[in-house]
C-alpha cells in the first residue's frame, strides 16, 4: 500500500508529509532523505503499531525552501517539526529516526522532550562519529574506507546511467550490512527515495562541529536507542554512550546487525520496539 501524501501548511511554511498506519501519532525523518509515495523501509516498520508522518524537510521534495543557510541546520529542522506537529493538531507525538534521523531525534529530545511520548534512535549517534572511531567507515583506519570513498565519488559523476547508479548504490549499501549476501532478501520492495543535495551539503559541514553529549542528561522524555552490533557508520559505542548519559534510557543490541537492524533483524526490531511501547506508554 502506497503512503497518502498531504502538504501541511505550518507557521515555518508548507511541508510536504507522509501518512500511513493506524495507531498513536509517530514523526519519522531522515537529515538529508527525499521521500515520496514509495515510503521508506524504517518508517514501514512502525505502520503496523502507529499512524506514521513520514516528513520531507525543508529543501526535500514539495517542502518549503531555505531562504537561510542556517534554516538547514538540525535545530532549526527541530523547530519546523514542531511547527508540523502543532499544525497537525497533536499536543503530543512520537519520534522515531535512524542514522542522522536519530541525530535530529536527539536534538529533538534535548529541546522538546515534553513534547515526545517516545524517542526511538536507532544507529545514531550524539556527536561527530568519524574523528575519533576506527571502527567508523568514514574513518581512514577503517580497512573499507577507501572502498566506501570511491564508491562515493562515483556515485557523482555526471552522466551515469539510472542501471550504473543503482548498481553503486547497492554496492555501498553492502558495505553497511553485516551479511551483504542477503541483500535481496532486505531490500525486497520498490521504494525509490532520494537525497537532497543541499541538506546533505550542509549537514557535512555542520557534522564535524556536532556535539550535544552535555546535553542528554536533560532528555526526560521515553528514550529506546538501538544499534547493530557490527554498525560501521555511527558505531556502537556511540549508543552506548548516549544509554549511559540519557536517564532511563532502554539500549537494545542487535548481534547479528550492522548499520540496518530494522531490515537484518526485522523480527527482533518489531519485538524491542513493541516490548519498549508497552512498558513505557501503555500503562
Amino acid at each position: 500500500m502506497k503512503w497518502t501524501k498531504k502538504i501541511i501548511r505550518t507557521t515555518r511554511g508548507d511541508f510536504e508529509v507522509f501518512i500511513k498506519g493506524d495507531g498513536p501519532p509517530l514523526c519519522v525523518t531522515h537529515h538529508y532523505s527525499e521521500f515520496n509515495e514509495t515510503g521508506d523501509f524504517f518508517a514501514d516498520a512502525f505502520t503496523k503499531t502507529n499512524q506514521v508522518f513520514l516528513i520531507n524537510l525543508r529543501e526535500a521534495g514539495n517542502s518549503a525552501k531555505a531562504e537561510q543557510p542556517h534554516q538547514l541546520s538540525l535545530l532549526e529542522t527541530v523547530l519546523d517539526l514542531e511547527a508540523i506537529r502543532e499544525a497537525l493538531g497533536f499536543d503530543i507525538w512520537g519520534f522515531a529516526g535512524h542514522s542522522t534521523g536519530g541525530m535530529l531525534g536527539i536534538v529533538y529530545g534535548i529541546y522538546f522532550s515534553e513534547k515526545l511520548s517516545f524517542d526511538v534512535i536507532v544507529g545514531a549517534a550524539a556527536r561527530e562519529y568519524m574523528t575519533f572511531s576506527e571502527d567508523c567507515i568514514y574513518n581512514e583506519q577503517h580497512p573499507q574506507f577507501e572502498k566506501m570513498q570511491e564508491l562515493m565519488e562515483n556515485l557523482k559523476q555526471p552522466g551515469l546511467s539510472a542501471e550504473e547508479k543503482s548498481n553503486l548504490k547497492i554496492q555501498r549499501t553492502k558495505l553497511s550490512l553485516a551479511n551483504p549476501d542477503k541483500y535481496d532478501d532486505y531490500f525486497t520492495q520498490d521504494i525509490r527515495k532520494e537525497l537532497s543535495a543541499v541538506r546533505l551539503n550542509f549537514f557535512s559541514r555542520e557534522l564535524h562541529v556536532f556535539d550535544v553529549t552535555r546535553k542528554l542528561g536533560i532528555i526526560t522524555a521515553p528514550t529506546l536507542i538501538m544499534c547493530g552490533r557490527h554498525d560501521v557508520q555511527c558505531p556502537l559505542e556511540y549508543s552506548v554512550e548516549m544509554n549511559e548519559l540519557i536517564p532511563g534510557s532502554t539500549l537494545a543490541i542487535f548481534e547479528d546487525s550492522n548499520h540496518y537492524p530494522f531490515l537484518e533483524e526485522a523480527e527482533r526490531f518489531g519485538e524491542v520496539y513493541q516490548s519498549f511501547i508497552t512498558s513505557h506508554i501503555d500503562k
